[in-house]
Protein backbone atom coordinates (compact mmCIF):
# COMPACT_ATOMS: atom_id res chain seq x y z
CA UNK A 1 0.00 0.00 0.00
CA UNK A 2 1.45 3.36 -0.69
CA UNK A 3 1.59 6.25 2.09
CA UNK A 4 -0.86 8.43 2.95
CA UNK A 5 1.38 12.43 2.99
CA UNK A 6 -2.14 13.44 2.78
CA UNK A 7 -3.40 13.04 5.91
CA UNK A 8 0.19 13.38 7.55
CA UNK A 9 0.26 16.80 6.31
CA UNK A 10 -3.28 17.58 7.83
CA UNK A 11 -3.00 16.03 11.22
CA UNK A 12 0.21 18.30 11.14
CA UNK A 13 -1.30 21.45 10.12
CA UNK A 14 -4.00 20.65 12.74
CA UNK A 15 -1.43 20.88 15.51
CA UNK A 16 -2.16 17.06 16.69
CA UNK A 17 -0.10 14.65 17.61
CA UNK A 18 -0.87 10.90 16.50
CA UNK A 19 -2.39 10.07 20.13
CA UNK A 20 -4.71 13.08 20.61
CA UNK A 21 -6.09 12.26 17.00
CA UNK A 22 -6.14 8.41 17.99
CA UNK A 23 -8.35 9.40 21.63
CA UNK A 24 -10.88 12.02 19.65
CA UNK A 25 -11.23 8.91 16.68
CA UNK A 26 -11.91 6.73 19.54
CA UNK A 27 -14.76 9.34 21.88
CA UNK A 28 -16.65 10.25 18.25
CA UNK A 29 -16.31 6.40 16.61
CA UNK A 30 -16.41 4.17 19.80
CA UNK A 31 -12.60 2.53 18.75
CA UNK A 32 -9.98 1.36 20.18
CA UNK A 33 -7.27 3.15 18.10
CA UNK A 34 -3.57 4.21 19.91
CA UNK A 35 -0.90 6.17 18.20
CA UNK A 36 0.76 3.52 16.12
CA UNK A 37 -2.46 3.22 14.47
CA UNK A 38 -2.58 6.57 13.27
CA UNK A 39 1.08 6.03 12.03
CA UNK A 40 0.01 2.16 9.93
CA UNK A 41 -2.61 4.81 8.48
CA UNK A 42 -0.08 7.65 7.28
CA UNK A 43 2.99 4.77 6.41
CA UNK A 44 1.49 2.42 5.16
CA UNK A 45 -1.57 3.82 3.63
CA UNK A 46 -3.69 1.66 5.63
CA UNK A 47 -7.82 2.39 5.91
CA UNK A 48 -9.50 2.49 9.18
CA UNK A 49 -12.45 0.35 8.72
CA UNK A 50 -16.49 1.81 9.39
CA UNK A 51 -17.09 5.27 9.87
CA UNK A 52 -13.89 6.22 11.27
CA UNK A 53 -12.54 7.83 8.14
CA UNK A 54 -15.82 9.91 8.52
CA UNK A 55 -14.66 10.66 12.20
CA UNK A 56 -10.96 12.30 10.69
CA UNK A 57 -12.71 14.34 8.33
CA UNK A 58 -14.90 15.85 11.05
CA UNK A 59 -12.46 15.88 13.75
CA UNK A 60 -9.69 17.70 11.16
CA UNK A 61 -12.23 19.89 10.10
CA UNK A 62 -13.41 21.62 13.01
CA UNK A 63 -9.83 22.02 13.96
CA UNK A 64 -8.75 23.41 10.51
CA UNK A 65 -11.98 25.66 10.54
CA UNK A 66 -12.95 24.20 6.58
CA UNK A 67 -14.96 21.29 5.49
CA UNK A 68 -12.81 17.64 4.47
CA UNK A 69 -13.65 14.92 2.42
CA UNK A 70 -12.51 11.23 2.11
CA UNK A 71 -10.28 12.48 -0.57
CA UNK A 72 -9.39 15.51 0.94
CA UNK A 73 -7.59 12.63 3.66
CA UNK A 74 -6.45 10.38 1.28
CA UNK A 75 -9.12 7.79 1.85
CA UNK A 76 -11.32 8.31 -1.11
CA UNK A 77 -11.97 5.11 -3.55
CA UNK A 78 -9.01 4.55 -5.48
CA UNK A 79 -9.40 5.46 -8.83
CA UNK A 80 -12.65 7.25 -8.77
CA UNK A 81 -11.81 10.81 -7.64
CA UNK A 82 -11.92 13.23 -9.83
CA UNK A 83 -9.15 16.26 -10.52
CA UNK A 84 -9.41 17.74 -7.02
CA UNK A 85 -10.54 21.70 -6.87
CA UNK A 86 -7.94 24.11 -6.54
CA UNK A 87 -8.17 24.24 -2.03
CA UNK A 88 -7.39 20.22 -2.68
CA UNK A 89 -4.70 20.20 -4.72
CA UNK A 90 -3.07 22.84 -2.80
CA UNK A 91 -3.44 20.72 0.39
CA UNK A 92 -1.91 17.58 -1.92
CA UNK A 93 0.98 20.11 -3.46
CA UNK A 94 1.85 21.23 0.12
CA UNK A 95 1.71 17.78 1.45
CA UNK A 96 4.65 16.33 -1.07
CA UNK A 97 6.42 19.59 0.08
CA UNK A 98 6.56 18.25 3.47
CA UNK A 99 7.51 14.17 2.76
CA UNK A 100 9.94 15.99 0.38
CA UNK A 101 11.52 17.78 3.18
CA UNK A 102 11.38 15.14 5.22
CA UNK A 103 13.46 12.87 3.02
CA UNK A 104 10.96 10.31 2.77
CA UNK A 105 12.69 7.24 0.53
CA UNK A 106 9.08 6.53 -0.91
CA UNK A 107 9.05 10.17 -2.11
CA UNK A 108 12.84 10.24 -3.43
CA UNK A 109 12.34 6.93 -4.99
CA UNK A 110 8.83 7.79 -6.72
CA UNK A 111 9.30 7.21 -10.71
CA UNK A 112 7.70 9.18 -13.58
CA UNK A 113 4.71 8.84 -14.52
CA UNK A 114 4.05 8.12 -18.92
CA UNK A 115 1.43 8.14 -21.44
CA UNK A 116 -1.76 9.80 -20.47
CA UNK A 117 -0.58 9.89 -17.02
CA UNK A 118 1.84 12.41 -18.06
CA UNK A 119 -0.35 14.28 -21.05
CA UNK A 120 -3.50 14.52 -18.36
CA UNK A 121 -1.77 17.54 -16.51
CA UNK A 122 -0.80 19.80 -19.92
CA UNK A 123 -4.30 18.63 -21.64
CA UNK A 124 -5.96 20.29 -18.16
CA UNK A 125 -3.65 23.49 -18.35
CA UNK A 126 -4.24 24.31 -21.89
CA UNK A 127 -8.27 23.69 -21.90
CA UNK A 128 -11.25 25.17 -19.48
CA UNK A 129 -12.41 25.43 -16.77
CA UNK A 130 -10.40 28.07 -16.10
CA UNK A 131 -10.74 29.08 -12.11
CA UNK A 132 -13.18 31.66 -11.53
CA UNK A 133 -11.98 32.76 -8.11
CA UNK A 134 -9.21 31.64 -6.06
CA UNK A 135 -9.50 33.58 -2.81
CA UNK A 136 -9.31 31.66 0.36
CA UNK A 137 -10.13 31.66 4.00
CA UNK A 138 -7.45 31.27 6.53
CA UNK A 139 -5.92 31.87 9.76
CA UNK A 140 -2.51 33.76 7.97
CA UNK A 141 -3.88 36.87 6.51
CA UNK A 142 -1.42 37.08 3.08
CA UNK A 143 -0.28 40.52 1.17
CA UNK A 144 1.08 41.81 -1.31
CA UNK A 145 4.53 42.05 1.00
CA UNK A 146 4.53 38.07 1.40
CA UNK A 147 4.00 37.70 -2.37
CA UNK A 148 6.81 39.56 -3.08
CA UNK A 149 9.18 37.52 -0.46
CA UNK A 150 8.54 34.32 -2.63
CA UNK A 151 9.33 36.28 -5.87
CA UNK A 152 12.51 37.07 -4.07
CA UNK A 153 12.93 33.53 -2.92
CA UNK A 154 12.71 32.19 -6.57
CA UNK A 155 15.46 34.40 -7.67
CA UNK A 156 17.78 33.45 -4.78
CA UNK A 157 17.06 29.48 -5.27
CA UNK A 158 17.62 30.09 -9.19
CA UNK A 159 20.89 30.99 -8.96
CA UNK A 160 22.10 28.72 -5.40
CA UNK A 161 20.81 26.12 -8.05
CA UNK A 162 23.34 27.69 -11.35
CA UNK A 163 26.30 27.93 -9.24
CA UNK A 164 26.04 25.14 -6.58
CA UNK A 165 23.85 22.64 -8.60
CA UNK A 166 20.81 20.65 -7.79
CA UNK A 167 21.84 18.42 -5.38
CA UNK A 168 22.78 21.28 -3.15
CA UNK A 169 19.86 23.30 -3.37
CA UNK A 170 17.14 21.12 -3.43
CA UNK A 171 17.17 20.55 -0.12
CA UNK A 172 17.28 24.55 0.71
CA UNK A 173 14.15 25.19 -1.64
CA UNK A 174 12.02 22.43 -0.15
CA UNK A 175 12.76 23.63 3.15
CA UNK A 176 11.32 26.49 2.51
CA UNK A 177 8.74 25.91 0.24
CA UNK A 178 7.55 23.54 3.56
CA UNK A 179 8.45 25.96 6.21
CA UNK A 180 6.90 29.53 4.35
CA UNK A 181 5.08 28.90 1.72
CA UNK A 182 2.90 26.32 1.93
CA UNK A 183 1.46 28.26 5.38
CA UNK A 184 0.73 31.06 2.97
CA UNK A 185 -1.14 29.17 0.29
CA UNK A 186 -3.38 27.67 3.03
CA UNK A 187 -4.00 31.07 3.88
CA UNK A 188 -6.39 33.96 3.75
CA UNK A 189 -6.59 35.92 0.23
CA UNK A 190 -8.64 37.72 -1.71
CA UNK A 191 -8.49 37.04 -5.65
CA UNK A 192 -6.17 39.50 -6.72
CA UNK A 193 -3.71 38.78 -4.06
CA UNK A 194 -4.31 35.34 -4.81
CA UNK A 195 -3.47 35.06 -8.48
CA UNK A 196 -0.10 36.93 -7.70
CA UNK A 197 0.80 34.58 -4.67
CA UNK A 198 0.00 31.43 -6.80
CA UNK A 199 2.60 32.75 -9.73
CA UNK A 200 5.11 33.02 -6.97
CA UNK A 201 4.58 29.93 -5.37
CA UNK A 202 4.63 28.38 -9.19
CA UNK A 203 7.57 29.73 -9.40
CA UNK A 204 9.52 28.20 -6.59
CA UNK A 205 8.08 24.67 -7.44
CA UNK A 206 9.46 25.30 -10.88
CA UNK A 207 12.99 25.70 -9.52
CA UNK A 208 12.28 23.03 -6.80
CA UNK A 209 11.26 20.62 -10.30
CA UNK A 210 14.50 21.73 -11.83
CA UNK A 211 16.82 20.87 -8.53
CA UNK A 212 15.65 17.65 -8.30
CA UNK A 213 15.59 16.76 -12.19
CA UNK A 214 19.57 17.68 -12.04
CA UNK A 215 19.51 15.39 -8.65
CA UNK A 216 18.14 12.87 -10.84
CA UNK A 217 14.90 11.85 -9.06
CA UNK A 218 12.90 12.14 -12.19
CA UNK A 219 9.53 11.31 -11.02
CA UNK A 220 9.48 13.58 -7.56
CA UNK A 221 10.97 16.77 -10.64
CA UNK A 222 7.97 15.58 -12.74
CA UNK A 223 5.55 16.28 -9.94
CA UNK A 224 6.68 18.99 -9.24
CA UNK A 225 6.85 20.92 -12.87
CA UNK A 226 2.89 19.60 -13.02
CA UNK A 227 2.45 21.34 -9.48
CA UNK A 228 3.91 24.67 -11.35
CA UNK A 229 1.74 24.41 -14.15
CA UNK A 230 -1.30 23.77 -12.20
CA UNK A 231 -0.27 26.92 -9.98
CA UNK A 232 0.24 28.71 -13.46
CA UNK A 233 -3.31 27.90 -14.58
CA UNK A 234 -4.55 29.47 -11.22
CA UNK A 235 -2.88 32.28 -11.30
CA UNK A 236 -4.04 33.08 -15.43
CA UNK A 237 -0.14 33.51 -16.28
CA UNK A 238 -0.12 31.29 -19.91
CA UNK A 239 3.44 32.57 -20.39
CA UNK A 240 4.62 31.54 -17.44
CA UNK A 241 2.40 27.93 -17.71
CA UNK A 242 4.25 28.24 -21.45
CA UNK A 243 7.55 27.90 -19.43
CA UNK A 244 6.82 24.77 -17.18
CA UNK A 245 6.02 23.66 -20.52
CA UNK A 246 9.50 23.79 -21.52
CA UNK A 247 10.90 22.17 -18.58
CA UNK A 248 8.49 19.61 -19.08
CA UNK A 249 9.55 19.12 -22.53
CA UNK A 250 13.47 19.45 -21.27
CA UNK A 251 12.39 16.51 -19.47
CA UNK A 252 11.24 14.31 -22.03
CA UNK A 253 14.24 14.83 -24.09
CA UNK A 254 16.33 13.42 -21.04
CA UNK A 255 13.96 10.57 -21.15
CA UNK A 256 14.29 10.00 -24.66
CA UNK A 257 10.52 10.28 -25.08
CA UNK A 258 11.30 12.77 -28.52
CA UNK A 259 7.46 12.57 -29.77
CA UNK A 260 6.10 13.71 -26.38
CA UNK A 261 8.58 16.66 -26.77
CA UNK A 262 7.51 17.59 -29.73
CA UNK A 263 4.12 17.19 -28.68
CA UNK A 264 4.29 19.48 -25.40
CA UNK A 265 6.26 21.74 -27.08
CA UNK A 266 3.48 22.32 -29.74
CA UNK A 267 1.09 22.52 -27.09
CA UNK A 268 3.33 25.13 -25.29
CA UNK A 269 3.48 27.40 -28.27
CA UNK A 270 0.06 27.05 -29.04
CA UNK A 271 -1.55 28.08 -25.39
CA UNK A 272 0.95 30.54 -24.70
CA UNK A 273 -0.38 32.23 -27.77
CA UNK A 274 0.15 36.19 -28.22
CA UNK A 275 1.26 36.26 -24.67
CA UNK A 276 4.25 33.66 -25.64
CA UNK A 277 7.81 35.80 -24.94
CA UNK A 278 10.45 35.28 -27.94
CA UNK A 279 13.05 33.49 -25.29
CA UNK A 280 10.53 31.09 -24.44
CA UNK A 281 9.67 30.48 -28.22
CA UNK A 282 13.43 30.22 -28.81
CA UNK A 283 13.61 27.39 -26.62
CA UNK A 284 10.66 25.38 -27.42
CA UNK A 285 11.34 25.83 -30.98
CA UNK A 286 14.99 24.70 -30.16
CA UNK A 287 14.43 21.77 -28.04
CA UNK A 288 11.68 20.43 -30.78
CA UNK A 289 14.59 20.28 -33.23
CA UNK A 290 17.05 18.54 -31.37
CA UNK A 291 14.05 16.33 -30.38
CA UNK A 292 13.97 15.69 -34.65
CA UNK A 293 16.90 15.07 -35.00
CA UNK A 294 17.05 12.63 -32.09
CA UNK A 295 14.54 11.02 -34.06
CA UNK A 296 16.01 11.09 -37.55
CA UNK A 297 13.86 13.66 -39.37
CA UNK A 298 16.06 16.28 -40.41
CA UNK A 299 14.02 18.05 -42.18
CA UNK A 300 11.41 18.83 -39.49
CA UNK A 301 14.46 19.41 -37.59
CA UNK A 302 15.96 22.13 -39.68
CA UNK A 303 12.51 23.70 -39.79
CA UNK A 304 12.03 24.08 -36.28
CA UNK A 305 15.90 25.33 -36.26
CA UNK A 306 14.64 27.87 -38.26
CA UNK A 307 12.00 29.00 -35.57
CA UNK A 308 14.11 29.02 -33.50
CA UNK A 309 16.66 31.41 -34.56
CA UNK A 310 14.08 33.50 -35.93
CA UNK A 311 12.40 33.61 -32.14
CA UNK A 312 15.50 34.38 -30.96
CA UNK A 313 15.98 37.55 -33.25
CA UNK A 314 13.16 39.11 -31.24
CA UNK A 315 14.27 38.56 -27.92
CA UNK A 316 14.64 41.55 -25.78
CA UNK A 317 15.51 40.70 -22.08
CA UNK A 318 14.07 43.99 -20.37
CA UNK A 319 10.70 42.58 -21.78
CA UNK A 320 11.23 39.13 -21.00
CA UNK A 321 9.73 37.36 -17.47
CA UNK A 322 11.95 36.60 -14.76
CA UNK A 323 11.71 32.88 -15.06
CA UNK A 324 13.02 33.14 -19.23
CA UNK A 325 16.68 34.17 -18.00
CA UNK A 326 18.16 31.01 -18.52
CA UNK A 327 17.35 31.74 -22.44
CA UNK A 328 21.00 33.79 -22.48
CA UNK A 329 22.40 34.70 -25.54
CA UNK A 330 24.40 31.55 -27.14
CA UNK A 331 21.56 29.37 -26.05
CA UNK A 332 20.26 29.05 -28.99
CA UNK A 333 23.37 28.49 -30.92
CA UNK A 334 24.27 25.32 -27.98
CA UNK A 335 21.00 24.24 -28.67
CA UNK A 336 21.13 23.82 -32.70
CA UNK A 337 24.60 22.31 -32.11
CA UNK A 338 23.76 19.75 -30.48
CA UNK A 339 20.95 18.98 -32.75
CA UNK A 340 23.19 19.14 -35.61
CA UNK A 341 25.51 16.57 -33.89
CA UNK A 342 22.56 14.43 -33.80
CA UNK A 343 22.63 14.58 -37.42
CA UNK A 344 25.96 14.17 -38.24
CA UNK A 345 26.67 17.58 -39.34
CA UNK A 346 29.55 18.11 -37.68
CA UNK A 347 30.84 21.56 -40.04
CA UNK A 348 27.69 23.46 -39.17
CA UNK A 349 27.65 21.65 -35.31
CA UNK A 350 31.33 23.07 -34.89
CA UNK A 351 30.59 26.85 -35.88
CA UNK A 352 27.20 26.53 -33.56
CA UNK A 353 28.79 25.65 -31.08
CA UNK A 354 31.88 27.81 -30.87
CA UNK A 355 29.61 30.94 -31.45
CA UNK A 356 28.05 29.42 -27.91
CA UNK A 357 31.35 28.92 -25.96
CA UNK A 358 32.37 32.33 -27.48
CA UNK A 359 29.27 34.27 -25.87
CA UNK A 360 29.25 35.14 -22.14
CA UNK A 361 27.09 33.06 -19.58
CA UNK A 362 26.89 31.84 -16.17
CA UNK A 363 29.16 28.87 -14.94
CA UNK A 364 26.84 26.32 -15.55
CA UNK A 365 25.76 26.92 -19.00
CA UNK A 366 29.48 27.19 -19.54
CA UNK A 367 29.86 23.70 -18.78
CA UNK A 368 27.30 22.57 -20.61
CA UNK A 369 28.45 24.51 -23.87
CA UNK A 370 31.99 23.23 -23.17
CA UNK A 371 31.01 20.09 -23.16
CA UNK A 372 29.34 19.91 -26.36
CA UNK A 373 31.90 21.49 -28.52
CA UNK A 374 34.13 18.86 -27.02
CA UNK A 375 31.81 16.44 -28.53
CA UNK A 376 31.64 18.16 -31.90
CA UNK A 377 35.62 17.89 -31.64
CA UNK A 378 35.57 14.68 -31.40
CA UNK A 379 33.29 14.16 -34.04
CA UNK A 380 35.68 16.35 -36.65
CA UNK A 381 39.11 14.30 -35.64
CA UNK A 382 40.46 16.59 -33.44
CA UNK A 383 41.07 14.76 -29.87
CA UNK A 384 43.85 17.31 -28.63
CA UNK A 385 41.22 20.38 -28.77
CA UNK A 386 38.33 18.12 -27.55
CA UNK A 387 40.72 17.25 -24.51
CA UNK A 388 41.37 20.84 -23.76
CA UNK A 389 37.94 21.98 -24.02
CA UNK A 390 36.82 19.16 -21.76
CA UNK A 391 39.25 20.12 -19.19
CA UNK A 392 38.01 23.71 -19.40
CA UNK A 393 34.54 22.50 -18.46
CA UNK A 394 35.91 20.52 -15.46
CA UNK A 395 37.32 23.80 -14.26
CA UNK A 396 34.55 25.20 -14.45
CA UNK A 397 32.17 22.72 -12.28
CA UNK A 398 34.11 22.61 -9.49
CA UNK A 399 31.78 23.00 -6.73
CA UNK A 400 28.53 22.20 -8.69
CA UNK A 401 26.93 19.14 -6.61
CA UNK A 402 24.93 18.01 -10.03
CA UNK A 403 24.08 14.31 -11.53
CA UNK A 404 23.17 15.80 -14.87
CA UNK A 405 26.66 17.44 -15.13
CA UNK A 406 28.22 14.35 -13.76
CA UNK A 407 26.10 12.62 -16.34
CA UNK A 408 28.03 14.88 -19.51
CA UNK A 409 31.59 14.17 -17.93
CA UNK A 410 31.20 10.53 -17.92
CA UNK A 411 29.81 10.64 -21.69
CA UNK A 412 33.07 12.60 -22.40
CA UNK A 413 35.34 10.13 -20.59
CA UNK A 414 33.82 7.58 -22.31
CA UNK A 415 34.40 9.25 -25.74
CA UNK A 416 37.90 11.14 -25.25
CA UNK A 417 39.04 7.53 -24.03
CA UNK A 418 38.76 6.13 -27.83
CA UNK A 419 41.39 8.88 -28.39
CA UNK A 420 45.25 7.24 -27.23
CA UNK A 421 46.70 10.86 -26.89
CA UNK A 422 48.95 12.26 -23.99
CA UNK A 423 46.20 15.03 -24.33
CA UNK A 424 43.17 13.01 -23.73
CA UNK A 425 44.65 10.30 -21.69
CA UNK A 426 45.27 13.90 -18.90
CA UNK A 427 41.76 14.94 -19.81
CA UNK A 428 40.13 10.59 -18.71
CA UNK A 429 42.41 10.73 -15.24
CA UNK A 430 41.32 14.45 -14.58
CA UNK A 431 37.53 13.60 -15.10
CA UNK A 432 38.46 10.03 -12.81
CA UNK A 433 39.49 12.20 -10.46
CA UNK A 434 36.03 14.17 -10.49
CA UNK A 435 34.16 11.34 -10.56
CA UNK A 436 36.03 9.30 -7.52
CA UNK A 437 34.37 11.88 -5.28
CA UNK A 438 30.55 10.94 -4.61
CA UNK A 439 27.29 13.15 -4.53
Amino acid sequence: MDPNPLLDALIDEAGMSHAGLAARVNKVAGSGYDHTAVARWIRKGQRPRGSVPDALCAILGERLGRPLTLDDIGMGTPGSMAPPALTGYLDRATALWRSDSQARPEVQAVQAVTGTAAVVPVWEWENPPDDRDVSRLGTVHVGATDVQMLRTARTRYEQMYRGAGGVATKTRIVAFLTEHTAPLVRGAYTDAVGRDLLRAAGGLAAVAGICSYDADAQGLAQRYFHQALRLAKASGDRAFGGYVIALLVNQAIYLRDYRQAVAFAEAGVRSAGPHISPALATDLHAMQAKSYARMGDASSAHAAMGRAESAASRIRRAEEPPETGYVQPGLVEAQLAETLISLGDWGPARQYAEEAVQTQAHARGRVHRLATLTTVDLGRGDADQAAAHAVGALDLAVGMESRRLRDRFVALRRQLSGHNTAATRDAVDRIDDVLAVPL
